[in-house]
């Protein structure tokens, strides 16, 4: 029997009380039972035979094909992915019931069973709902009256059988209704699944015998031990796929706000309320009409991205992967805007629909928790009576609005809102100065007092006033945000924030949305201002107490990224954002300008300790000259530090925190006028001192002798952790051999590290280079130290492959094979690529190559800035195209941002000299932009080289 309208949501008692779908357009179930037929009226045998058999399956594998393209195909044209999900289920729906009746008439000839043989063949779970992806798997439960009978598992064995060699994924189960009751006790997945239960085909009585006795013997009374283990299933699951709905290449049926979210949510108000469809839950008041609509808008964009999933890859994919988010984006219709690519568009679809599932659980759950307060003391007798005296409403001091129900803020009155509309502000300054949750019913009713934001409410000094203590609390802004943020208030009290609430940008650098990230900001620096990170960041620990313009850092955060999505570049555009909303806020002219300079220059700092060279003294009066004041100074290191940490799990390490204190230092006496905490020759002095600390189980002489292999700025840049791995790494290394290398792995960073000891020559980075991309391995960073005996000590940080470390740490081996082998001469970076099966970059994104060349930003040497699309081998290409155009590569600043790459070279002639010349600066530019578009290319072929003869310095 066929899937109904109603039980597409869920499943009624009785399969009559709904009309059929229509699938005439899809499959015509009646020829598939005559194409059966005819088949085993062809047999010898009457269709039990294996001739029948191959038959039935090749007919069946067809029949599947055709009505699976024609549900496709209207897919594609009306876009209605739960519909799409209703009409794979009934499909099925007919091949089992199809398969079952032939395999009882015709393969077995039993058509009258005897009342020990009845069975019922049941979809539960996902099928259960009537509702299939294309890749889902089929869980269908055989149900019996008391134990299995020979012909019983005769008819089973053959349809599974069947649907496996049809390419099916099929979960089963044959029980009794006695052991269904039993089993659904004490298992809660499988009182689940059969909770979700359709009749396919079989024995309608034992059906409905299993309805009344699973009603009465395992839902009844049992409703808040279910609700509790959903939940509990539901947090645990989030957990584990990063415990956010925003990150940006989500799980679709699993994720935080995905379809599991939606089921769960339904499975709860089916167990408690006894409804049958989520259009019950409207007539008993649960959710409204809006909500209602709230649901099935949800349920039909989730169906429709999961489903388009499927066909676009022909398996059961349920993350929405960068590679895959464009196909999807263009199945569904979406189209580019200034700003905004189709795709990003799309993925905010996405996570606003995510933010509409977890809406409408806390809807859910404010209402169970209603009904169950109002049932407690009568049910629990004394006890539940006391707790109830206990939880029962507080006054908050200072309003008659609101009061404080067991810990959690709530309405005094259904029209708090609507009589003072400041109070959809003032009710988050009262939970953050009094510590208090949210109660459900009062994120209910701020959802449906929106509409009370208005151009009045934004300019009412109180409400912003209020809104700047929320924003600038000092025990927990980003909970209190994040909550005013899922409210739908944020974003319409600041409408430049609503147009970034759940905004992706389609880069592998980001994990979160742009609103997502910049809540994550706000928590990292009242962390930091609660000592709670001094570990982590102990110079942004020490200056947070210090800064004057507290309030001016607060918003800044909150506002550094507010300009993303438009044509513009959102620093710019968020400078002039925030010079029209600060003074609405509060703050004054000074203040104003405070908070525009650090939106405007927010990425300067990390830009500059990244991907310059802060041992040079025009790098730091260049930094200096853009920051002005000690206290932006300070300003822009914390909001620096926030900003990192706040992009995703991985990306801050010790490396940039030391670059960043490097440069912080560095800068601190040009603008103090040499007064500082410490000079560059104190600080020099106490690094040495710190690492002869680490090393005192050396011999004095050697620990002498090893502190001066180094120049200052290994000591000013590097961590003091790493400075003792490198220390035990040239003590191993320098005995004897001229190379030596070393491997480790770091699973947290998703990153392997290689340390290579060699004498320093100009080609030297190149080579590494090329042996890493012999070996298919993509460098994302890389340190370059020069030692006063001729030495180099190169680190190089790579893309993790192997799961596993020992796997990883072979590769890394392999790789350190590779150095060997070039800079003995032993190989060629040419034999060793051309032995590596080449890997495409990711198909998803497109960035044009830039190649800046400035003599400006150093008094020594030329900078030379590459930008473009990463891949494995670029880093070789690119130090070898300088090589071959004759540059000495002084220093490289390797810097990787998701699938963007930029690198910086400070580079000089072979006589030491700036490259001054435009016509040669053309060709270096021209050419180090070809390398991009085309690895392993020759510099020959473009003729590029043929300019550098004329200087006649051949090549090195």
């Amino acid at each position: 029997m066929p899937h109904t309208a109603a039980n597409s949501r869920n499943v009624p008692l009785t399969a009559e009380s709904v009309p059929q779908i229509d699938i005439s357009g899809f499959i015509d179930a009646a020829g598939v039972t005559a194409g059966l037929a005819a088949i085993a009226a062809e047999d010898s045998a009457g269709g039990s035979s294996d001739e029948a058999r191959a038959k039935v399956l090749s007919y069946l594998r067809e029949v599947i094909r055709e009505a699976r393209s024609r549900v496709e195909e209207a897919f594609r044209e009306d876009r209605a992915g739960f519909d799409c999900a209703r009409r794979l289920a009934t499909i099925q729906d007919v091949v089992i019931g199809r398969i079952h009746d032939f395999a009882l008439r015709h393969v077995f000839h039993s058509s009258n069973l005897s009342s020990g043989e009845r069975m019922a063949v049941v979809a539960v779970g996902g099928y259960g709902r009537g509702t299939l992806a294309p890749g889902s798997d089929i869980d269908l439960l055989f149900l019996l009256p008391y134990k299995q009978t020979a012909l019983g598992e005769q008819v089973v064995e053959y349809l599974l059988y069947l649907l496996w060699d049809l390419g099916f994924k099929v979960g089963h189960a044959s029980r009794s209704i006695d052991e269904c009751v039993k089993l659904s006790r004490a298992d809660m997945t499988i009182r689940t699944s059969i909770l979700e239960r359709w009749l396919i085909v079989g024995d309608k009585t034992l059906f409905d015998e299993l309805g009344q006795r699973f009603e009465k013997e395992v839902v009844e009374g049992t409703s808040e031990e279910f609700i509790a283990a959903k939940l509990a299933e539901r947090s645990a699951r989030h957990a584990k796929l990063g415990n956010t709905r925003y990150l940006v290449e989500p799980n679709v049926k699993e994720g935080k706000g995905g379809l599991r979210d939606l089921n769960t949510l339904f499975w709860i108000a089916k167990y408690h309320y006894r409804v049958t469809t989520p259009e019950a839950l409207a007539e008993l008041g649960v959710i409204s009409k809006r909500e209602l609509k709230l649901f099935q808008k949800a349920e039909d964009f989730l169906w429709a991205v999961r489903c388009h999933l499927h066909f676009a890859t022909g398996k059961a994919e349920e993350r929405l992967s960068f590679d895959l988010q464009p196909e999807i984006a263009e199945r569904l219709g979406y189209n580019a805007h200034p700003g905004l690519k189709d795709v990003e568009r799309f993925m905010k679809h996405y996570f606003l629909i995510a933010k509409d599932v977890g809406d409408l659980t806390r809807i859910l759950c404010a209402a169970l928790e209603e009904q169950h307060a109002k049932a407690a003391p009568g049910i629990g007798g004394i006890r539940n009576l006391v707790r109830s005296l206990r939880g029962r409403a507080k006054k908050i001091p200072g309003t008659i609005d609101f009061h404080i129900d067991n810990n959690r803020i709530n309405v005094s009155s259904p029209t708090v809102f609507r009589d003072d509309p400041v109070n959809l502000i003032r009710v988050f300054r009262l939970a953050a100065s009094n510590k208090l949750e949210y109660h459900p019913d009062t994120l209910k009713l701020i959802r449906r007092s929106l509409r009370l934001i208005n151009a009045e409410l934004r300019d009412d000094p109180d409400a912003n006033s209020l809104f700047l203590d929320v924003l600038t609390d000092r025990t927990n802004p980003e909970f209190h945000l994040r909550r005013m943020n899922e409210a739908g208030v944020l974003g319409r009290f600041i409408p430049d924030f609503g147009k970034i609430v759940a905004m992706m940008q389609f880069n592998m650098y980001h994990h979160y949305t742009v609103d997502e990230h910049l809540l994550r900001t706000i928590g990292f620096v009242s962390q930091i201002e609660r000592g709670e990170l001094t570990a982590d960041h102990p110079m942004s620990s020490e200056l947070i107490g210090t800064v004057k313009d507290r309030r001016a850092l607060y918003v800044a955060l909150l506002l550094h990224d507010i300009a993303k999505g438009r044509p513009e570049d959102h620093s710019t555009a968020g400078a002039k954002i925030a010079r029209k909303l600060c003074p609405r806020l509060g703050l004054d002219e000074r203040e104003t300008e405070l908070v525009a300079w650090l939106v405007e220059d927010h990425l300067v700092m990390s830009m500059t300790a990244q991907q310059r060279d802060i041992s040079d003294r025009k790098t730091i009066l260049d930094f200096a000259e853009r920051v002005r004041t000690l206290e932006r100074l300070n300003l822009l290191m914390i909001l620096t530090v926030c900003d990192i940490r706040a992009v995703g799990p991985g990306v801050w390490n010790g490396w940039k925190g030391q670059l960043l204190r490097t440069l912080y230092l560095e800068t601190e006496p040009t603008l103090t006028g040499g007064f500082t905490r410490s000079t560059r020759a104190e600080r020099l002095a106490a690094s040495r001192r710190r690492l002869a600390d680490r090393l005192a189980e050396w011999g004095e002489a050697e620990r002498e002798a090893y502190l001066d292999l180094h120049y200052p700025n290994y000591f000013l840049t590097t961590p003091l952790d790493e400075q003792v791995r490198h220390a035990a790494f040239v003590r191993e290394g320098g005995a004897g051999e001229p190379l030596a290398t070393r491997v480790r792995t770091d699973a947290f960073q998703g990153i392997t590290e290689i340390m290579v000891l060699a004498p320093d020559h100009p080609r030297l980075l190149s080579m590494l280079a090329g042996a890493c991309a012999g070996a298919g391995a993509n460098i994302v960073g890389a340190q370059v130290f020069t030692m006063s005996d001729g030495r180099a000590l190169d680190v190089l940080m790579l893309n993790r492959e192997f799961v596993q470390d020992a796997d990883e740490l072979r590769r890394g081996e392999r790789i350190c094979g590779y150095i060997g082998a070039l800079l003995q001469g032993k190989d060629t970076r040419r034999r060793l690529i051309s032995g590596q099966k080449a890997k495409r970059p990711p198909t998803a994104f497109s960035i044009r190559p830039r190649v800046s060349i400035d003599n400006a930003l150093s008094n020594q040497f030329t900078v030379v800035e590459v930008e473009g699309l990463d891949r494995p081998g670029l880093l070789s290409d690119l130090t070898r195209a300088m090589a071959d155009l004759n540059l000495d590569i002084r220093s490289a600043h390797i810097s990787t941002y998701g699938e963007k790459v930029v690198d910086v070279f400070y580079v000089t002639d072979l006589l030491g000299t700036k490259i001054t010349s435009e016509s040669r600066t053309g060709r270096i530019a021209s050419w180090l932009t070809h390398v991009f578009e085309n690895p392993g290319s020759e510099p020959q072929t473009a003729g590029i080289l043929s300019g550098e003869r004329a200087y006649g310095l051949g090549r090195t």
